[in-house]
């Protein structure tokens, strides 16, 4: 039973006592309650305005009234988000699938889309109402935006009976003669085991922005550190924001997106320093498709739980 308190209607306030609140995300079925009632606010009229990106069509940020203090959103694929309408059979469809990869049936593959589909409006959902807070609590939104995004993640990949928390690994440090000199700690937003052994680690993040290198570094000192090979992955939502461009002809604001995701910077540390085991999207850039070596190494969010998941698993 969810345990959030809606409003008759939903509300840009109402959404934000919701949103601003962790503890109010405990399974699936809240994430998914709290994403219908956004989708309900969205289709009801409740922002002020839907603004298109001009540079790229199929994004839109939304604009709010007073009660979301007339700020305007992060980019939002109209490509991937559902409606309101579409959403509550692909919610439906959504659990369906993640039973079904749990009993070890494999789900339809015309309906593969819907993991990333499902998980980036949810996610999107939260981060787009946390855009209502006033701007002296950006810093707060996003890391509120990134802790509910990494804990999205884990009941996922808790639905399809994969052990999967977030915590501290202890790694030892030894000399040349292996007399083990200390202990690092390291945090880790996926730790992904089968039978308390852990098989997979991984990185959740709304965007690469920042982040890149971390996420190659902690592979490269784990694996030399503990002398092993352990499959280690990086989970995104997206990799784009909201670029202010010059201002339309009539002077009113123009916005249009630009990528955060460093091409260059990917390939180096794949090629210099080493490969990730797995790199998941829910929103792709257009490179990430044509690019030959990034294409090697970028797939959409529904491969990890249709197919890498359970190779990676009994790689390890």
């Amino acid at each position: 039973t969810s345990v959030f308190f809606y409003c008759l209607l939903p509300t840009a306030y109402c959404l934000l006592a919701s949103a601003t609140d962790k503890t109010r995300f405990q399974s699936l079925g809240d994430y998914l309650d709290f994403c219908a009632r956004f989708l309900e606010f969205v289709a009801s009229g409740r922002a002020q305005a839907v603004i298109l990106a001009q540079n790229e069509r199929n994004y839109q940020f939304l604009q709010y009234k007073d009660d979301g203090h007339r700020n305007i959103t992060r980019p939002l694929n109209a490509a991937l988000m559902y409606d309101a309408e579409s959403f509550a059979s692909a919610a439906s469809a959504f659990s369906i699938i993640l039973d079904d990869l749990k009993d070890r049936t494999q789900p339809d593959e015309t309906q593969r889309e819907i993991i990333p589909r499902a998980i980036y409006t949810v996610q999107q959902s939260i981060g787009a109402t946390l855009d209502a807070l006033p701007a002296s609590l950006t810093n707060q939104a996003r890391k509120v935006n990134g802790d509910l995004f990494e804990r999205l993640i884990k009941f996922a990949i808790n639905a399809v009976g994969v052990e999967c928390v977030s915590g501290v690994v202890r790694v030892p440090v030894r000399d040349d003669n292996g007399q083990e000199l200390l202990k690092a700690s390291y945090q880790h937003d996926l730790l992904i085991s089968d039978n308390d052994e852990l098989k997979i680690i991984g990185s959740v993040k709304t965007s690469s922005k920042d982040r890149l290198d971390k996420i190659f570094l902690d592979k490269f000192l784990y694996n030399r550190l503990t002398e092993t090979a352990l499959p280690h992955i990086a989970i995104f939502l997206n990799d784009v924001q909201r670029a202010q461009r010059k201002p339309a002809r009539d002077g009113r604001p123009n916005y249009g997106v630009s990528a955060t995701f460093l091409p260059g910077h990917f390939k180096a540390y794949t090629i210099k320093l080493n490969p990730l085991d797995g790199v998941y999207y829910c929103d792709l850039r257009p490179n990430m498709a044509k690019d030959e070596m990034l294409r090697q190494y970028i797939r959409p969010l529904d491969c990890l739980f249709y197919e890498d998941l359970w190779r990676l698993l009994e790689m390890a």
